[in-house]
């Protein structure tokens, strides 16, 4: 039994939820996005809220869903959060957010719900307000409708590379392609062609009133090592705040030295730390 004031939350708690959220915009983009199209009726998404309430204030929040998502958790948080996770399967497919709350869940998931495929502790978590300080490749722009079939092989070649397993492996590649499309159609996706060849990519992912965040950045093989990448991702930039949103951020890992130089390159400044379980 359950010891600690943690429960499921609803649209009665919605302000106190987007008070969490504000207080912690990119790590809780993900969920600021979900909870502005969908609100905080479960099943009218495809995930579950749950606060932390030790004082009869909602301090801590978790997104439950196909990823887990704490927000704003403190330790207490964490352990009340998997002692209730812990007790049920496991549904999502990965652990997400500030370091020191993920690996502290995993610490208590981990007996329950391991092995884990790939443990990702330290991805810088980056963000900007401002243009890059280098020109931006002027053939660099938005994905047009007709241009899908083009993107889809690029997009499967980074998922593989980044995730270690390839999208398609489920469901024949249909519901990765359809998540492409809606980007695509969303005016969400970037990239440079040669000819019909994607040589760059990128996707605003989620988009809230305070960020965008940058996923799926890259680069075909062929054109790595002769900095298209800096000049690419300033593009992104430039119209990603001029049309979308006030600040722009991303995270990485910590061993891609080359992704890190080139953000730094485009004037993206260290906002904390995220930490990646994956299943």
């Amino acid at each position: 039994m359950l010891t600690v004031p943690i429960r499921q939350l609803g649209e009665p708690e919605r302000a106190a939820v987007e008070r969490i959220l504000d207080a912690d915009p990119y790590a809780g983009a993900q969920i600021a996005e979900r909870v502005a199209a969908h609100g905080l009726n479960w099943w009218r998404s495809d995930g579950r809220i749950y606060g932390y309430e030790p004082r009869r204030q909602i301090e801590s929040i978790i997104w439950s869903g196909a990823h887990l998502v704490p927000v704003g958790a403190t330790p207490p948080a964490t352990a009340a959060f998997a002692d209730l996770l812990g007790a049920e399967p496991r549904i999502c497919s990965s652990i997400i957010g500030r370091s020191e709350a993920v690996l502290d869940l995993w610490d208590r998931l981990g007996g329950n719900w391991g092995p884990a495929r790939d443990v990702r502790p330290h991805q810088p978590l980056l963000v900007t307000d401002r243009d890059a300080p280098v020109r931006p490749d002027p053939d660099v722009r938005l994905v047009r409708s007709g241009e899908v079939d083009q993107l889809f092989p690029a997009a499967v070649a980074m998922y593989t590379e980044e995730v270690g397993v390839s999208p398609t492996q489920d469901d024949g590649g249909r519901g990765y392609r359809r998540r492409i499309a809606e980007l695509v159609k969303g005016k969400r996706a970037y990239a440079r062609f040669d000819g019909d060849l994607v040589v760059f990519k990128a996707e605003l992912a989620i988009v809230t009133r305070r960020t965008t965040q940058v996923q799926g950045v890259w680069v075909h093989p062929g054109y790595r090592g002769k900095g298209l990448a800096t000049s690419a991702m300033a593009s992104v930039v430039a119209d990603a705040l001029r049309r979308v949103a006030p600040t722009v951020s991303l995270y990485v890992n910590d061993y891609n030295t080359s992704a890190r130089r080139v953000y730094a390159n485009c004037g993206f400044v260290s906002a904390g730390s995220f930490a990646t379980i994956l299943f």
